[in-house]
């Protein structure tokens, strides 16, 4: 099989990004969200994102243009009936992104692959929402997508050599490097991440440190490029809670459970960058305020 036509579900951070990858790297594209605003947004983030690699003279105007014309925008599930890959990119739910599937299941051909960028929910347990599970697997895409390289590929219990195969080799012509994993709770790099991050949140709470003061330690001492705090305000602290939650349940190991103040913070419409306010304070652009 070949992958011509891409589409991608969710027009937020990790979907707009998806998308672009898709159309610089020659597919056709269709971006799916529920409102024309979001879908607005996701363009515009696009455009942002190209016009910074133009800046950089890492593409050219013609390349630029032509990643832009590849996508397409919709509010309609049908318009995926022809796609040959669609990939998944919503919210951190389980029964969210089950009930998108089992629509999916009905418009979009047969043939198709169905892929998921869930951070961590079993890809098997996904897959049980279709009728097509051996064309189901996992692309575990990084952000910022347009430049991190990672890409975790997660088979499912029933995915199929070609279909693990032609997701490889997409992932490759995007210009990623992918990487097969085995499906469980968080597959690797959040199984990884997502405790240490935890692990600092609970250090805030129980006073060991300002947060600024524990990511200089990280950033310093451990030579990482961003403190943990300040990564867990970029990715949401929403989405960081949802992960921790899906490792307690799967493991069933107290050493997953989430912090009582990351609990808090999400509870308080504190997210992160993302709401203007999590560990540290932001202005509209996602700049950190003092």
């Amino acid at each position: 099989m070949e992958i011509r036509k891409i589409g991608v579900i969710g027009a937020g951070q990790m979907g707009s990004g998806i998308a672009q990858v898709a159309a610089q790297s020659g597919y056709e594209v269709v971006l799916m969200d529920v409102e024309e605003l979001s879908l607005k947004k996701g363009l515009e983030a696009i455009r942002r994102s190209l016009d910074r690699f133009l800046r950089k003279e890492k593409i050219t105007q013609e390349e630029a243009e032509k990643a832009l014309a590849r996508i397409k925008t919709t509010l309609n599930p049908a318009d995926f009936a022809d796609c040959d890959l669609v990939v998944e990119a919503i919210v951190e739910n389980e029964s969210v992104k089950g009930k998108l599937f089992q629509t999916l299941d009905k418009v979009v051909k047969p043939e198709a692959v169905f892929a998921s960028n869930t951070s961590s929910i079993p890809i098997t347990k996904l897959a049980s929402y279709t009728s097509r599970p051996e064309r189901f697997i996992g692309m575990h895409f990084m952000n910022p997508v347009p430049l991190m390289k990672l890409v975790e590929v997660i088979r499912g219990y029933k995915t199929s050599d070609e279909v693990t195969r032609v997701v490889m080799a997409t992932a490759e012509k995007m210009g990623k490097v992918p990487v097969e994993v085995n499906d469980y709770p968080g597959f690797v790099s959040n199984r990884v991440l997502i405790p240490m991050l935890n692990e600092a949140i609970q250090a805030v709470m129980e006073g060991v440190a300002t947060p600024e003061a524990i990511d200089t330690v990280m950033k310093l001492g451990m030579n990482h490029p961003m403190g943990p705090l300040t990564l867990a305000d970029f990715i949401g602290l929403d989405t960081v809670l949802a992960i921790m939650e899906v490792l307690h349940e799967g493991f069933g190991d107290s050493k997953y459970r989430p912090s009582p103040l990351l609990k808090k913070m999400v509870q308080a419409g504190l997210l992160g960058r993302k709401s203007g306010q999590g560990f540290y304070k932001y202005d509209e652009k996602g700049n950190k305020i003092g």
